[in-house]
């Protein structure tokens, strides 16, 4: 087994200032200390990590080259990728909703989009069995000429288009289980028949307007898109129940060539932004669960590209777990909150409720009689 794993130094210098992080109380403004959530750090300790345990040395350590204005374009208007370049050359600020970005941000974004772009086109070229971009920004919420929550272009988006245009792959799928919803990815696919994107995340988290389940694409998308919104504390077993009942059939019913996963943390037990109680367990069998998959359908090509989480002291423990079941390693990251999370996790009574609320998806899912 072959991992790839992607990354650039100069993508953890990407930074938003403090004012994103500004809260108004009785008219008046409190900093936030530390500014803006999406950080260098969740990254950069997750880095450091497989460093230090040695897994890296069981990874395929590369770079890669900025995406080009040629590949940005197949996602991103002229217009929107023009104003973006000026701001960033004439020293930063923000184009849409919680997109704060500095000097030089416009290329930073674009080597986070080529590290998503080179891993996908390393893992269909056959060099690669499997592999992951730590990318930063983020992507998962631009829309084509509208970015948001963090995200500046879209990097998943990005690389299929690139892909496509080298004749490397036809039928796509993406599986995005950030624990918020994946509204930029379905925005740029959403009347298309050749990608289908599949959203795990916490119901009316972020954008609380988009993620609803009754949002299956247009056109020839229509059904190429599967929002499986999940109320708040959902946990472990919640979301390998979501999982095996309703994305990894989509999956498996629509048979992609290739597999990619829009790999947050943020559904894990302690990140501020979310409230769903993964741990690094439930990081791990998901996994093995899509391993399993894309070697079934899609001949084992399996991309993750890294998306959202704000734990400093978690992110780095469930993203070592993910590429230690990628790559097979024997070299483990024992949790330091192993003791702690699952007993935080939902009662029976709670587990009932959230079979039925996954039952009544299955039952809208199933063709009429």
């Amino acid at each position: 087994m072959t991992t790839g794993f992607f990354w650039d130094e100069r993508c953890f210098w990407h930074g938003g200032g403090n004012y994103a992080g500004m809260l108004p109380v009785g008219g008046l403004v409190q900093p936030m200390d530390g500014g803006l959530p999406e950080n260098p750090e969740t990254k950069r300790r997750l880095k450091n990590l497989i460093e230090v345990t040695g897994l890296a040395r069981d990874l395929d350590m590369r770079g890669a080259v900025p995406a080009t204005r040629t590949d940005l374009l197949r996602v991103h208007p002229a217009h929107y990728l023009d104003e973006f370049k000026a701001l960033s050359d004439a020293g930063g600020g923000e184009l849409g909703r919680r997109t704060p970005f500095g000097p030089g941000g416009y290329a930073v974004a674009a080597l986070s989009a080529g590290l998503a772009q080179a891993a996908l086109d390393a893992v269909l070229r056959g060099e690669l069995d499997n592999a992951y971009a730590l990318s930063r920004p983020p992507g998962h919420h631009c829309l084509p000429d509208y970015p948001n929550g963090f995200c500046l272009l879209n990097n998943i988006g990005i690389a299929i288009e690139a892909a496509k245009a080298a004749g490397l792959a036809q039928r796509f799928a993406v599986l995005d289980w950030d624990v918020h919803h994946g509204n930029g990815t379905e925005a740029v696919f959403y009347d298309r028949a050749d990608v289908l994107t599949v959203s795990l995340h916490q119901d009316r988290n972020y954008p609380m307007d988009t993620g609803a389940f009754a949002d299956r694409g247009t056109g020839d998308g229509l059904g190429c898109n599967l929002n499986i919104p999940l109320p708040a504390g959902t946990g472990h077993r919640g979301y390998l129940a979501a999982m095996d009942r309703l994305a990894l059939p989509a999956i498996r019913a629509f048979a992609p060539d290739v597999l990619i996963i829009a790999c947050g943390y943020d559904a894990a037990a302690n990140d501020p932004l979310g409230r769903m109680l993964a741990t690094a367990d439930t990081f791990g069998a998901m996994t093995a669960r899509v391993m399993t998959l894309a070697a079934d359908v899609c001949d084992r090509r399996l991309v993750m590209v890294h998306e959202g989480g704000y734990s400093e002291t978690y992110v780095p423990f469930c993203g070592h777990n993910v590429l230690q079941e990628m790559s097979g390693s024997p070299i483990n990251a024992p949790d330091p909150f192993a003791a702690v999370f699952p007993l935080r996790q939902p009662d029976a009574r709670f587990d009932a409720y959230l079979d039925g609320v996954i039952a009544d998806m299955e039952a809208a899912l199933r063709p009429s009689a």
